[in-house]
């Protein structure tokens, strides 16, 4: 996939994506983000906080599933080209 189609670039350090980097990846965190705070409202009752716990495992599963379809694929990074090199010591790694 074109590096400018992904929604979701991978982090430079660690495993998972960044913050989107297109209009689709924004308008997807922020219905996600907006389902779980009106979720919070809407099955506010203590009595049915399993209902929410549910609800945000499933939202949760389905905005990851989105973001590994539509970003780059995740990978255990270390900076600019670590993985690459070797440990070899260039100019990328100081």
């Amino acid at each position: 996939m074109n590096k400018n189609k992904y929604w979701f670039p991978a982090l430079k350090y660690g495993y998972g994506w960044g913050l989107p980097c297109s209009w689709q990846g924004w308008a997807l965190t922020l219905i996600y983000l907006s389902l779980l705070t009106s979720g919070a409202f809407f099955i506010s009752e203590q009595s049915h906080l399993i209902y929410y716990v549910i609800f945000s495992i499933f939202i949760t599963a389905l905005f990851i599933s989105i973001c590994y379809l539509k970003g780059e694929k995740p990978s255990l990074n270390w900076g600019v080209n670590h993985a690459h090199n070797n440990g070899a010591n260039t100019d990328a790694n100081k």
